[in-house]
């Protein structure tokens, strides 16, 4: 696979860690992104356990300490914004707080990840595959608007509603599987001036909560709610804002002003809570990594850490192997068991907020992660 040339559809934590390692391993990589430019916005998330090696190996570790939220705690809320209990050991979207797991804003994550793969990454944004026709020594690929080119493999690094999966795999349908709930995260202005500190304010069914961004700078809000299946296009931002409103109308505490404040979001994010389940990974010279292959949903605490570490796999097994089956078959046999167990986790619970984890949470943080010498 020397020089193999390699397109990554999307710029997401998964696309920007495998083009780094492409390129470390002597590949490669272009990364085709809808977007026009890097995705801002979205919630706090969480590098945890064997993802943790993966950053130090990218030289990112400091910089990953540095932007880290230095969240001190929460505060659960009565409608009148009255607090009904507070915790400085746990919260709920980095679980516990004395551990070594990094909490970091995504878009300064990938802000980090695009740094550290720009120079050797040929990248098109606001450009999406719109076809993939098979060959046996190569991928002919039709873009929107890039002209059609050839590549060696294709990988799928575009998130729950994947276009390559689509194209290559089958329709969404077969591989989502839905877990009863739908979560929305958008910024807004500090306006509760909090100080490293999260609010929540829960009601039937429903979930509002606000935390603070960069060191207070800016906040986050988030919004969860349980619900049957949902119809609307996942691009429609204006019918998912709409379902906000009507689903959180008549909430208390500063419900309210946050729906307004939703309108004018340009990072307005709404989604299922959800996992994607393929029985293979690859299809000839077509794989997948990430959630487009694996989403384990946000309840898991653990997409972003899995991300990484497939990405390193991925390509480290793409490095060790002269032909795309032997590194696609070996990679699910490294990947496996491991996104088995986080897949699991977030079916029996949400974040772990208890001071003595389970065997099951710290089995999903670990990974008997190789060491491959052509990334050394």
């Amino acid at each position: 696979m020397r020089e193999a040339n390699i397109l990554i559809s999307g710029a997401s934590i998964t696309g920007l860690t495998l083009a780094h390692w492409l390129q470390r391993a002597g590949l490669r990589p272009t990364v085709v992104e809808r977007a026009p430019g890097l995705r801002r916005g979205g919630q706090a998330i969480d590098i945890r356990g064997s993802a943790l090696s993966v950053v130090e190996r990218m030289r990112l570790l400091d910089k990953a300490r540095a932007a880290t939220t230095d969240i001190r705690g929460m505060s659960f809320l009565d409608d009148l914004g009255q607090e009904l209990s507070r915790s400085t050991e746990a919260t709920l979207t980095g679980g516990l707080i004395a551990n070594d797991d990094l909490e970091i804003m995504r878009d300064d994550l990938t802000t980090m990840l695009f740094d550290a793969s720009r120079y050797g990454t040929e990248y098109l944004f606001g450009d999406v595959i719109t076809s993939l026709e098979q060959h046996d020594d190569a991928v002919e690929v039709r873009f929107r608007h890039e002209r059609p080119r050839s590549f060696d493999l294709v990988i799928g690094a575009d998130g729950l509603h994947s276009q390559v999966r689509r194209l290559a795999f089958g329709p969404e349908a077969e591989f989502l599987q839905f877990l009863g709930s739908y979560l929305a995260v958008f910024s807004v202005d500090n306006f509760l001036e909090l100080d490293h500190w999260q609010m929540y304010h829960q009601s039937e069914g429903a979930l509002v909560g606000v935390y603070s961004a960069r060191h207070n700078a800016e906040a986050r809000a988030m919004l969860l709610f349980d619900s049957p299946v949902l119809d609307y296009d996942h691009r429609d931002l204006d019918r998912q804002r709409a379902i906000l409103a009507e689903r959180f109308a008549g909430v208390g505490w500063e419900t309210p002003r946050l729906l307004e404040r939703m309108w004018q979001a340009p990072d307005f994010y709404f989604d299922s809570m959800s996992q994607i389940h393929c029985d293979r990974w690859s299809n000839g010279r077509v794989a997948l990594a990430g959630d487009a292959g694996y989403c384990p949903s946000p309840r898991s605490g653990q997409g972003t850490s899995i991300a990484m570490v497939g990405a390193y796999v991925l390509a480290g097994e793409l490095s060790q192997h002269d032909d795309h089956h032997s590194a696609f078959a070996r990679y699910e046999d490294v990947m496996r068991e491991y996104v088995r167990v986080n897949q699991r986790l977030a079916l029996r619970r949400a974040e772990q907020t208890s001071s003595t984890p389970d065997a099951l949470t710290l089995a999903s943080r670990a990974i008997d992660l190789p060491d491959y010498a052509r990334l050394a």
